[in-house]
C-alpha cells in the first residue's frame, strides 16, 4: 500500500512518536491529524475558539451578553409560537429562528425550535441512549453550550445520539462535517436517527412508551375479556378491578387527555356487560363503572373541564351510594368540593365537602376530606381558627396513617400542599413557604404534586423575591410539556403572572410572554393540544 505522508510530531526530548497515513485514510483524518500536530505551536490554527472568536459554519459571532442571551430567548419563545400557530415544520421554523436571530447557530435553533431547554434537552439524549440499552455519558448544561457556541464538539457517538433525540439529521444540526466527520467517508448514521420526529415529545422516553402501548393494553385485555364472556363473569370483574388500579396508580404518568380517552373506553366497555349480568356481577361493576366515572372527572377538571368534571362526578357520588361503595362516596365529594372551589363556589364546596366526611371511613380518606376538600373553602372564606383547627385534626391523623399511592390516595406531601395553599389564602406567607418546602421534599421531582408545591412556594414568595419566584415558575415551564402541564397548575401560573406583573420591577415579564403563547390544554376546536 503507497504511503501518503509521514508526520512527526512531540519535543525535541520526547520520544518521537511516527503516524503513517495511506490511502486508504480519508482526507479529513488527514485534516484532523494534521491539525492535531500543530496543537501547542504559535500557528493560527492552533488557537482557541476563545481567542479567534467563535467561528460557527463559516461565520465569526461576537461574544453575546447575558442580556442579550436572555432576549434571544424571549424572543425565541414568541417565534416558535406564531411559527407553531402557522403550522409551520420543525426545519421551517429554525430557519424562521436563525433569520430573526442570527446569533443562533443550527444546533441552538434546533433546540430553541423544540422548545426544550438544555436540562430538558440533555435528558431527551440520554434517553436515547437508555432506550439503546445504554448508559449515557455524563453531559451538563455547560458543555452543551460548549457544543452549541461552537466552542468544543462532541464526539461522533454523541453527535448521532444528539441527532435522534432532536429529529435532525447531522447537516441540519451543523454536526456534519466537522472533525472526523464527513459526508463522502464518515460510517452512514443509523437508518431510524430521525425517528425523534415520529415520538411523542416528552420529558421521560420510557413513559411515552408507556402511554403509546401500556396503556391501550389494558383497555384492549378489557375488550377481549368483554368479548370472551359478554353476559358478565368474575373475570370481568376481576380485570375492571384491576384496570382502575392501573388508571389510578399511573395517572401522573401520561398526559391528561391520553388518559382520558382509554379510561372512556374502558367504562364504555363494561357498560355493555351490566345488562346481561347476573345482579352481584352487575353490582360490582357498576361499582368499577363508578370509579371510572370518578377518574373520568378528574381527568376532565385538569383538562380545564369544570362542567364536564361535575357530570361525571355527580354519577360517580351516586354510583357510590346506591353500591354501598362508602369511600366512592367521599372521594367524589372531596373533588366536587375541589371544582366548586375552583369556580369560588364556597357554599357548594363546602356542603360537598361536608358530604363527603360523613362517608369517608376514619384515618386516611377523613384526613383527605378534611385537607383536599373542607380546608380550602374554610381558608378562602377567612375562617382561620376553624382552619387551624381541620390542620391541626388532618396533621394527627396523618402523623400515623399508612399512605396510599395514586389518583385515590393521599400522601404526606400532597397534605402539607393543602396546608401550604391554605396558609398562602389567609396571607401567612412565611408559613405557606415554609410548609411548601416540606411538600415539595417529600413530593418526586418533576410530578404534578412536586409542580403544585413549587407554584405555591413561588406565589409565596412573590412579594418578597419576585426574582426568585418568577424564576421557580421558568423553570417549571422549562421541565413541564405543556400536554403534561394540569390545569391547577396553569392557574397557579397565571396567579403567579398577574402579581409579578404588577410589581414595578418588571420580574414577571418573561413569565407572562411564556403564559401568553403557552399552548391551551384543548385547543378552540374541542382537540387535545
Amino acid at each position: 500500500m503507497r504511503s501518503l505522508r509521514s508526520v512527526r510530531y512531540g519535543s525535541a526530548t520526547d520520544s518521537t512518536m511516527r503516524l503513517v497515513l495511506t490511502s486508504s485514510h480519508c482526507q479529513c483524518a488527514v485534516g484532523t491529524l494534521m491539525a492535531a500536530v500543530n496543537v501547542g505551536s504559535d500557528s493560527p490554527g492552533s488557537r482557541t475558539a476563545e481567542e479567534c472568536g467563535r467561528v460557527t459554519e463559516g461565520r465569526t459571532v461576537a461574544k453575546v451578553t447575558r442580556a442579550r442571551r436572555a432576549e434571544i430567548q424571549r424572543e425565541a419563545n414568541r417565534l416558535r409560537a406564531q411559527c407553531q400557530r402557522d403550522g409551520n415544520s420543525q426545519e421551517r421554523t429554525v430557519t424562521v429562528l436563525r433569520a430573526e436571530l442570527p446569533e443562533l447557530t443550527a444546533l441552538e435553533a434546533w433546540r430553541l425550535a423544540l422548545g426544550w431547554s438544555r436540562a430538558q434537552a440533555i435528558r431527551e439524549v440520554a434517553q436515547v441512549y437508555l432506550a439503546d440499552g445504554l448508559l449515557p455519558p455524563a453531559l451538563s448544561q455547560a458543555l452543551l453550550c460548549r457544543y452549541e457556541h461552537g466552542q468544543a464538539q462532541p464526539g461522533d457517538e454523541y453527535r448521532i445520539m444528539i441527532c435522534r433525540a432532536y429529529g435532525a439529521d447531522p447537516e441540519q444540526l451543523g454536526l456534519a462535517t466537522n472533525h472526523l466527520w464527513c459526508r463522502t467517508c464518515a460510517a452512514p448514521l443509523p437508518v431510524d436517527y430521525g425517528r425523534r420526529q415520529r415520538e411523542e415529545q416528552s420529558i421521560d422516553r420510557k413513559a411515552s412508551m408507556t402511554t403509546a402501548s401500556g396503556l391501550p393494553a389494558i383497555r384492549e385485555s378489557v375488550q377481549w375479556a368483554v368479548l370472551d364472556a359478554p353476559e358478565g363473569s368474575p373475570s370481568i370483574v376481576a380485570l375492571a378491578e384491576a384496570a382502575v388500579e392501573h388508571y389510578a396508580l399511573n395517572y401522573s404518568k401520561h398526559p391528561p387527555a391520553t388518559l382520558h380517552d382509554e379510561v372512556r373506553a374502558t367504562r364504555n366497555l363494561l357498560s355493555t356487560v351490566v345488562p346481561a349480568a347476573d345482579r352481584a356481577t352487575a353490582r360490582d361493576l357498576r361499582r368499577q363503572v363508578g370509579w371510572l366515572s370518578a377518574l373520568l372527572g378528574n381527568l376532565a377538571f385538569h383538562l380545564d373541564d369544570r362542567a364536564g368534571a361535575r357530570a361525571h362526578l355527580t354519577l360517580a357520588g351516586a354510583i357510590g351510594e346506591s353500591a354501598g361503595e362508602a369511600a366512592l362516596t367521599a372521594w367524589s365529594s372531596g373533588a366536587l368540593a375541589m371544582v366548586a372551589t375552583a369556580r369560588q363556589d364556597w357554599d357548594h364546596a363546602r356542603g360537598h365537602a361536608e358530604h363527603g366526611l360523613q362517608h369517608a371511613p376514619a384515618g386516611l380518606r377523613r384526613a383527605q376530606l378534611l385537607g383536599w376538600a373542607l380546608l380550602p373553602t374554610l381558608a378562602a372564606l377567612g375562617h382561620a381558627s376553624r382552619a387551624d383547627e381541620v390542620v391541626s385534626e388532618s396533621d394527627e391523623i396523618m402523623r400515623s396513617a399508612v399512605e396510599l399511592p395514586g389518583r385515590f390516595g393521599y400522601d404526606r406531601a400532597e397534605h402539607r400542599l393543602h396546608v401550604a395553599e391554605a396558609h398562602l389564602t389567609l396571607e401567612r406567607y412565611d408559613r405557606a413557604a415554609e410548609v411548601a418546602r416540606t411538600s415539595i421534599a417529600a413530593a418526586p421531582e418533576h410530578t404534578p404534586g412536586w409542580v403544585a408545591a413549587t407554584l405555591v412556594l413561588a406565589l409565596a414568595e412573590a412579594r418578597d423575591t419576585p426574582e426568585q419566584a418568577a424564576g421557580r415558575a421558568l423553570d417549571v415551564l422549562d421541565l413541564i410539556p405543556p400536554t403534561r402541564l394540569r390545569a391547577t397548575a396553569r392557574t397557579r401560573l397565571a396567579r403567579l403572572a398577574g402579581l409579578l406583573d404588577r410589581a414595578a420591577n418588571g420580574a414577571g415579564v418573561e413569565l407572562v410572554e411564556r403564559l401568553r403563547v403557552l399552548p391551551a390544554p384543548i385547543r378552540t376546536d374541542g382537540t387535545a393540544a
